[in-house]
């Protein structure tokens, strides 16, 4: 490989040469273009025109040959004074090089550290102090940010001259590093680090203070909190004069109600000439969680049945059955009525109620109605049992169909269905039981109710604001004292969860004869409430204002945080559908009525808008009213 050696003095000096050349080039081609490209004819015959006309000509094709030349002259010419300079800058810079390791040596051999130079940063994820700046002159290094359960790290200190280094940012749930500090004499304090996101314990971490100046400069501003954590401290101004740092702001509540981080104080002007720092923003408070309704429990042994008449001929009723009282363990079935024949009037057994539904368990279905039969008198079949209640977050319990009713020459009625339990919170209720069917003379049995649904649940109260900081102290001679920080605003409160459906109502029974009517369809449940919405959550104070010095004002008050917005209540329930009208199979006899579909229930209330704090303007909106549920479909008619 070859080298090339190149002394740019000698390079800038021929350049210097080659364009004074080209200048006295191009003035000697001035002076004589007027002369030569515009001769006069030396007499008027066309001889004389025509050699004066072939002289100028050539005159005029040297002058456009001369402008090609002197514009590549000037462009060789520059890029030759570049060139020169190019040399000139690199060795100015090896040169200086070679200075500063001369110089920083020693020091570094005896101290670790340079005399003239900028601290290295630390590497991301590290959480490593950034390095420190010169002893004479230099920056502190930017500390790393933090990994995993690491806090940011610190940034490096400044020399006698120079600003510290920036706190990095701390890992997830830690803290931000704190501000490197500024120069002894003169420089100041680095920025504190932010505070990392949302840990394994669902915090973020606490923003690092700023670093503090030296003799005179400004402290250095504080980092802001993460999710849910206060600010950091701003940094105190120069021993002499400066100002301090701002306080950091506070971090937002977390989502389900968290209360936002307070703000962070301002830093003191702690010299003879300086305003205090302002204190940082408290943080918002989180939104409030929507309501939510509960679901099913994985299911154990449902509890006992109610004891079981049906092969009885007294018409005894069935009995109820128990209710569930552990989590998952549903309502038994009530039991079922027993049934009677005779000849004269006879009632057959009423069935079981179902048992209520432990926590997240439906309740348990009613008992079937005992059937009765007369050959000479009225014959009424017993009623169905009620289905239980869910527990919370389950549906009800079905009602039991009515018995049947067969008379063979006066008149009777099938037994009624039973009503459908109530859904727990946020489920919907039971369907009613089918009315019992008619036989002979008998009339076909009404429909049971079906079972409300069971209301939403309401949203939870949106999470508060956090404190203002307060405001740091303004220097002891000199210096207004730092204005307090804005309190922060209340969260939303959550929505309201929606109300369950109604049940549906069951069928009325069937008759035979032609001048018996079927039984009424049963009336559909009512729809569950809306669930309330959340209320807003309350503004924070803001922060108080820093002392001034002995001349100097002090630091206004921070406004207070609005409060927040009320949650939306639920959407009401619909009505359950009412039950079918039963059919008569005779000729020219009506059928049962169908049932009235059950109510639709009203949305739930909107949240109560949260309080503003002490400076703030009003207070929060109430949140919006659910929307009422639909109203039942009407029963068909037979």
């Amino acid at each position: 490989m070859s080298y090339v050696n190149a002394a740019p003095q000698i390079v800038g000096a021929i350049a210097g040469d080659l364009a004074n050349i080209g200048s006295q080039i191009g003035a000697a081609n001035a002076a004589a273009q007027g002369a030569t490209t515009a001769i006069a004819a030396a007499g008027a015959d066309q001889v004389s025109a025509a050699i004066a006309a072939v002289f100028s000509g050539h005159a005029q094709a040297y002058q456009a040959v001369a402008a090609q030349a002197t514009a590549f002259h000037d462009q060789f010419v520059q890029l030759l004074s570049t060139s020169a300079r190019s040399y000139a800058n690199a060795e100015a810079v090896n040169v200086q090089q070679i200075v500063l390791s001369a110089i920083n040596a020693p020091t570094e051999t005896l101290l670790g550290r340079p005399l003239i130079g900028n601290g290295a940063n630390a590497a991301a994820g590290s959480g490593a102090a950034g390095g420190a700046g010169g002893i004479l002159i230099g920056n502190g290094g930017n500390g790393g940010s933090g990994g995993v359960g690491l806090a940011g790290g610190p940034g490096g200190a400044a020399g006698l001259f120079g600003t510290g280094g920036a706190g990095g940012q701390g890992g997830p749930g830690m803290a931000g590093g704190t501000g490197g500090a500024g120069g002894m004499l003169y420089g100041n304090g680095g920025a504190g680090g932010a505070g990392g996101i949302a840990g394994p314990a669902g915090a973020g971490g606490i923003g690092g203070n700023g670093g503090n100046a030296g003799c005179w400069g400004n402290g250095g501003a504080a980092g802001a909190g993460g999710l849910g954590a206060a600010g950091g401290i701003g940094g105190t101004g120069g021993q002499l004069v400066g100002d301090g740092g701002a306080g950091g702001a506070g971090g937002a509540g977390a989502a389900g109600g968290g209360t936002g981080g307070a703000g962070g104080a301002g830093g003191n002007a702690v010299g003879v000439w300086g305003n205090g720092g302002a204190g940082g923003s408290g943080g918002t408070g989180g939104t409030g969680a929507a309501g939510t309704n509960p679901t099913l429990q994985p299911p154990v042994t449902s509890a006992a049945n109610g004891t079981d008449n049906s092969g009885n001929t007294t018409g005894q009723a069935g009995g109820d059955a128990a209710s569930g009282t552990l989590a998952g363990q549903a309502g038994g079935v009530g039991g079922n009525g027993g049934l009677i024949s005779s000849d004269q009037s006879v009632t057959g057994g009423n069935a079981g109620k179902g048992g209520d539904g432990g926590l997240g368990a439906p309740g348990g279905a009613g008992g079937v109605g005992g059937s009765a039969t007369s050959r000479f008198d009225t014959a009424i079949g017993g009623t169905g049992g009620n289905g239980g209640d869910g527990g919370v977050g389950a549906p009800g319990g079905p009602g039991g169909a009515g018995g049947t009713a067969n008379c063979f020459s006066s008149a009777g009625k099938a037994g009624t269905g039973g009503h459908g339990g109530d859904g727990g919170t946020g489920a919907p209720g039971g369907a009613g039981g089918g009315g019992g069917a008619g036989i002979s003379n008998a009339a076909g049995g009404l429909g049971g109710n079906g079972g409300n649904g069971g209301g939403g649940v309401a949203g939870s109260t949106g999470g508060h604001g956090g404190v203002g900081g307060v405001g740091g102290r303004g220097g002891f001679l000199v210096g207004d004292g730092g204005a307090g920080g804005i309190g922060g605003a209340g969260g939303t409160g959550g929505a309201g969860a929606a109300g369950a459906v109604g049940g549906a109502g069951g069928n009325g029974g069937s008759a035979v004869q032609s001048n018996i009517n079927g039984g009424n369809g049963g009336t559909g449940g009512d729809g569950g409430t809306g669930g309330d919405g959340g209320m807003g959550g309350d503004g924070a104070d803001g922060g108080a204002g820093g002392a001034g010095g002995l001349f100097g004002h002090t630091g206004s008050t921070g406004a207070g945080g609005m409060g927040g917005t009320g949650g939306a209540g639920g959407t009401g329930g619909n009505g359950g559908a009412g039950g079918n009208g039963g059919p008569s199979h005779g000729p020219g006899a009506p059928g049962g009525v169908g049932g009235v579909g059950g109510d639709g229930a009203a949305g739930g209330n909107g949240g109560v808008g949260g309080s503003g704090a002490a400076g703030s303007a009003g207070t929060g909106a109430t949140g919006l009213g659910g929307a009422h549920g639909d109203s039942g479909a009407h029963g068909m008619h037979g």
